[in-house]
């Protein structure tokens, strides 16, 4: 039997019981915007965290607080809960859902609403949430409200432990609440054991049997397991820089150039960890006939199949024998380091130190382009750091030139969208603890369109995070369009949106420190670790 306090309110007798639940069965982290109708729930959390069971982040834009809960899933490994009131607040998660659905990345919605005597009446704030976000969640509950009968404590456990079970992606509680919303609670220590979650089985694995001609893939997702296959095959490894296997002796870093050379004539087979998303050349090659695709599952939640070519599915692989010849991966890896020329050029060996020096002085007062600063970033990142990559150009300048290294690197590719990209990178510094700094690249309109998320409300946690804006006066990104050329005034309108919005201004406003790099001495300087939440602005030529 549950044991809960008395309560005067049924909707905080149940908001107790089921978040207690939660916690014993390991969830730590709640993320909440603020409301009428759901303060039952988070006056309960409040509770919780102040007796140690959980972690409390409060967020008064919803949208903000859906990727913010997005980006600690992300950082932990584990669910993290989502509680909103009614109405608009609802709404404002979609975009945070979709991503989570499409990356795999498991969230607890708990949506409050009016019990079911005010829908369709015209209340206020009173919409039709069940369903709301249509398939983006493994499932919904709309849940009655308590009205103080026996055993709904018992029916809120039982709701937690359902909903965790389901909780591979996205899953929506959307709990009806009567008057009185709430009644003070006041909560010991559980002294009830945490659950021992069980191991799932592990899958059967697929046989793979090493030949040239065959070459790994790793997209977002892919984790360490890519770069290991890769190795084990003597194959190339194709990895994209978000992919978690950016790193190892076969990583090839050009691949997009080689997947047009001769080289790429000689793929067979092609083994796809995670999804791909920052190239044409990729699902271009596994289009192209005679080229055999195995495709290995990953959280997605939907299998990546380009052209609906892909026949050959695994929950995972295995090799068996030993790796191909080195000539087969030597050759990818060669070939990439011959096109990654790297952007300084050294003066002459026997130069004199005048020249030297005026050399040394040229770069360090060079301008900042978009190759030299994807460089500064990922050389100023390092294993206990994290680094999270917008949807811009600058995501693809890092993948272009990256070397291999190993560390921490996010993106929200599962839709591929500038929304929440600060928010996000915020969850993952909020929960990687001491372990450095957390670094934001992304570009103008990518940052002003999270610019909420610089609002920390008072008593909240400030993490040590740079968030690195590469200041181009618009998207850019839209100018590699083949009508870019020839749509005239309306382009820029329509497409490039140019924008002048002060960012130091915005920095101050927000209570963040604000730093500006016009140089490449300057760029270095400013990635120096932060003690808390920075601007590093780099204004980037058009």
């Amino acid at each position: 039997m549950t044991q809960t306090p008395r309560s005067e309110s049924p909707a905080t007798t149940f908001s107790v019981a089921l978040l207690r639940e939660f916690v014993r069965l390991g969830v730590r982290d709640v993320v909440l915007g603020p409301g009428s109708r759901s303060q039952a729930l988070a006056l309960a959390a409040a509770e919780l965290e102040r007796i140690g069971e959980l972690r409390l982040r409060v967020r008064i834009d919803e949208r903000v607080g859906g990727f913010l809960a997005l980006g600690i899933a992300v950082e932990t490994g584990s669910p993290v809960i989502l509680v909103t009131t009614s109405g608009t607040a609802v709404a404002n998660l979609h975009p945070a859902v979709l991503e989570a659905h499409h990356s795999g990345v498991p969230l607890i919605v708990i949506t409050a609403d009016r019990p079911d005597s005010l829908r369709g009446i015209g209340s206020n704030q009173t919409t039709e949430q069940p369903g709301i976000f249509g398939a983006a969640v493994r499932r919904t509950w709309d849940v009655a409200a308590p009205t103080g009968e026996p055993g709904e404590a018992d029916a809120a456990a039982a709701l937690a432990r359902e909903a965790l079970a389901r909780a591979s992606g996205p899953v929506h509680l959307n709990l009806a609440f009567a008057e009185p919303l709430s009644s003070p609670v006041t909560l010991e220590p559980s002294d009830a054991p945490p659950v021992e979650i069980e191991p799932k089985a592990a899958p059967e694995p697929l046989l793979l049997i090493p030949a040239a001609g065959t070459v790994v893939v790793a997209g977002t997702g892919a984790g360490p397991r890519a770069e290991e296959v890769a190795r084990e095959l003597g194959a190339p490894l194709l990895a994209e820089v978000a992919s978690g296997s950016h790193f190892g002796p076969n990583l090839v870093v050009a691949y997009r150039e080689l997947l047009g050379s001769e080289l790429a004539q000689r793929i067979d087979r092609v083994i796809v960890f995670g999804h791909p998303t920052l190239s044409r050349e990729v699902p271009a090659l596994i289009q192209r006939d005679g080229v055999e695709t195995v495709v290995v599952r990953h959280a997605s939640a939907e299998d990546y199949n380009p052209g609906r070519r892909v026949r050959t599915y695994a929950d995972a692989v295995v090799v068996q024998g030993e790796p191909a010849p080195r000539e087969w991966a030597g050759r990818w890896v060669v070939a990439s380091r011959e096109l990654i020329t790297p952007v300084d050029t050294a003066p002459d060996i026997d130069a004199d130190a005048g020249t030297h020096a005026r050399s040394e002085l040229a770069a360090v007062r060079a301008r900042v382009t978009r190759r030299t600063l994807a460089e500064a970033v990922w050389r100023a990142t390092w294993p206990h750091d994290r680094l999270v990559l917008g949807a811009s150009r600058l995501i693809r300048e890092v993948d272009r030139v990256a070397p291999g290294k190993r560390i921490t690197v996010h993106a929200n590719r599962g839709l591929a969208g500038i929304d929440g990209t600060i928010s996000t990178g915020l969850g993952i510094a909020l929960s990687s603890g001491d372990k450095g700094t957390t670094r934001v690249l992304v570009g103008d309109l990518t940052f002003l369109h999270d610019v909420g998320a610089l609002l920390f409300g008072e008593g909240e946690e400030r993490p040590r995070i740079q968030v690195i804006v590469g200041n181009d006066g618009g998207g850019t990104i839209f100018d590699g369009l083949e009508v870019a050329e020839s749509a005239g005034a309306a382009f820029d309108r329509v497409l490039y949106t140019p924008q002048h919005a002060p960012i130091e201004a915005l920095a101050a406003a927000y209570g963040w420190e604000y730093r500006r790099a016009e140089n490449r001495g300057a760029l270095d300087q400013a990635l120096t670790a932060s003690a808390g939440p920075t601007i590093v602005e780099v204004p980037l030529p058009r």
